[in-house]
């Protein structure tokens, strides 16, 4: 075997890249063979049976990862040959790649974290040792060996500490447009609502309307809708960009355009021309605030077997049931609604979106219309905009607001958005992340013990450069989704994918941040700990990560892997 090199050498770009792209090669090949195991042990008749699939759910939710972790390396070599063919591939570049290589590549052949407790090795996918010997090439030990080492991660930190205050750590790979709109929506953040968010958190207050206001002045809520309905017409990947500065500052800033992303969504796909006409031009200048009425206390990701009732009377429909985990509600003036128009079903195929106007409430009085009620569900973080349970007893909608105008149209429309909102809640994940690590790094900087600050030690230092370096896979694994989509490409597979390993490296980050904060961390007038609160949810909503390794492994093994 060659002797290892120190790849993170300022002169060794060619052997780096080199080593990445054979490595690239090998873990595609372990992919595959455990596509193929995993397929053969569930299939019966040619088919993939349900029922097995479900029983060999850790090791479909394994081959899920192993699938995310291939990917993010072929978008970290991608990142890394764009930067380098510009002339951006710097010191923190090719240490972000080095160490990613050789910490990811390490996780495949000995075992990836699902959760804290639950790790997937080669051997549950139905690999052998002969598999993993073929994977552990030459080019695969070498970046094993010598990509994340501690002197790889103290240098990265040494160079982070140098760029305190910057948007990222490392260069984003975008051209300078994004980057113009990224230092807008920095700047917006960091006087708006940087200096509020832990107040707003710890007091459990709405995010001000002054501020919503200014958001929809700056074009948050149309961004990417049509410049004909009243939007800015801009792609998926501006959104990513200002999803994440505005999530950096606070979660629920950030989250507040996800609203008005999803019901956009609906009305442009599935909508007719006098809804959009109705509706986009409102929800583009932030005059309607939306929320999805979607959750029901029962059902949960099982949206196909819902219970709220829409029935006709006269022209309208009359609405009955329960709804929950509905976010921003009382202030939304429109709810896009998911309902059971046709009784005799018990599945998907009776279900209709309806567009249901309501007044904006208070806090005083939340829901003041006839046949609506709430109650708030207290919660440990994402607040800012208030999660309800809803109750509908008899709650009138005009006829005109069944989305698209068609019946039973409802799941497919709702499916139709999940590629979108799932590329934002990665997006999300990415600024709280970012957040996280820049009040890590902060007080590792300021907080002296021994008689040095606490970004001496290398175990502080080894975890900072680790936050640096999975936020930056996955942040080009969401911008890659983000083009994709950008492209009219089907992109549901890379969209959970973004969202699966974003969701992690927040919690991991925040966790870290925390944990580097000591005692101090745990405190409620520290601001990590109310990151470390917002990270969590990140796992859960969108797609809660069982169902979202699921979705993807069920993708994989249907696709024959493509």
């Amino acid at each position: 075997m060659n002797q290892p090199v120190h790849i993170f050498a300022p002169d060794d770009d060619t052997a780096l890249l080199t080593d990445t792209d054979a490595a690239l090669d090998a873990a595609r090949g372990l992919l595959a063979a455990g596509r193929e195991a995993l397929a053969a042990r569930i299939s019966a008749d040619g088919r993939i049976s349900n029922a097995a699939l479900e029983a060999d759910q850790n090791a479909a939710h394994g081959l899920a990862w192993l699938a995310t972790y291939v990917e993010s390396l072929a978008q970290l070599r991608g990142w890394a040959e764009r930067l380098a063919a510009d002339g951006r591939f710097g010191e923190a570049e090719r240490l972000i790649v080095a160490i990613g290589f050789g910490e990811y590549l390490a996780q495949i052949a000995g075992g990836i974290p699902m959760s804290q407790t639950e790790i997937v090795r080669p051997a549950d996918l139905g690999l052998d040792a002969g598999a993993v010997a073929t994977f552990r090439t030459d080019a695969v030990e070498r970046l094993i060996e010598t990509g994340n080492t501690d002197a790889a991660r103290r240098r990265l930190a040494e160079i982070m500490a140098e760029q305190t205050g910057a948007a990222t750590f490392g260069a984003s790979g975008l051209d300078e447009e994004y980057e113009m709109i990224r230092d807008q929506f920095r700047r917006f953040a960091e006087d708006r609502v940087v200096p509020h968010a832990h107040e707003w958190h710890l007091k459990d207050a709405l995010i001000p309307m002054e501020i919503i206001e200014e958001m929809g002045e700056l074009g948050v809520f149309g961004l990417t809708i049509p410049e004909e309905h009243g939007g800015f017409g801009m792609s998926k990947t501006a959104m990513c960009v200002v999803s994440e500065e505005l999530s950096r500052g606070y979660i629920g800033v950030g989250s507040l355009g996800t609203r008005s992303e999803i019901a956009a969504e609906l009305i442009l796909c599935g909508g007719t021309d006098e809804q959009k006409a109705e509706w986009l031009p409102k929800i583009a200048s932030a005059e309607v605030l939306p929320t999805a009425v979607f959750t029901e206390p029962n059902t949960g990701s099982d949206l196909g077997s819902l219970r709220t009732r829409a029935v006709r009377d006269g022209d309208d429909w009359l609405v009955t049931g329960s709804k929950t985990w509905i976010t921003h509600a009382a202030r939304a003036d429109v709810m896009t609604m998911l309902v059971r128009t046709d009784p005799a079903t018990d599945d998907y195929r009776g279900l209709s979106m309806l567009l249901a106007e309501k007044p904006r409430g208070t806090c005083e009085d939340p829901f003041p219309v006839e046949g609506l009620s709430g109650g708030e569900i207290e919660v440990l973080g994402y607040r800012g905009m208030k999660e309800y349970e809803l109750g509908f007893d008899g709650f009138r909608v005009p006829g005109a607001a069944l989305l698209g105008g068609v019946e039973g149209q409802g799941f497919k429309q709702l499916m139709q958005t999940f590629e979108s909102a799932r590329i934002q809640t990665a997006a999300r994940a990415i600024g709280v992340a970012q957040n996280a690590l820049e009040l890590g790094l902060r007080y590792a900087q300021d907080r002296k013990q021994f008689g040095k600050p606490l970004i001496a030690f290398p175990r502080v230092a080894g975890k900072l450069a680790l936050m640096a370096v999975e936020i930056m896979i996955a942040r080009q694994l969401t911008y890659h989704a983000a083009r994709e989509k950008d492209e009219g490409r089907r992109c549901d597979l890379e969209a959970g994918m973004a969202k699966l390993l974003g969701a992690r490296v927040a919690w991991s980050a925040a966790d870290n941040a925390l944990q580097i904060h000591g005692g101090n961390g745990f405190a409620l007038e520290y601001p990590i700990s109310r990151v470390l609160c917002d990270a969590r949810i990140l796992n859960i909503f969108e797609g809660a990560a069982e169902i979202q390794a699921q979705v993807i492994a069920r993708r994989l093994l249907d696709s024959g892997g493509k």
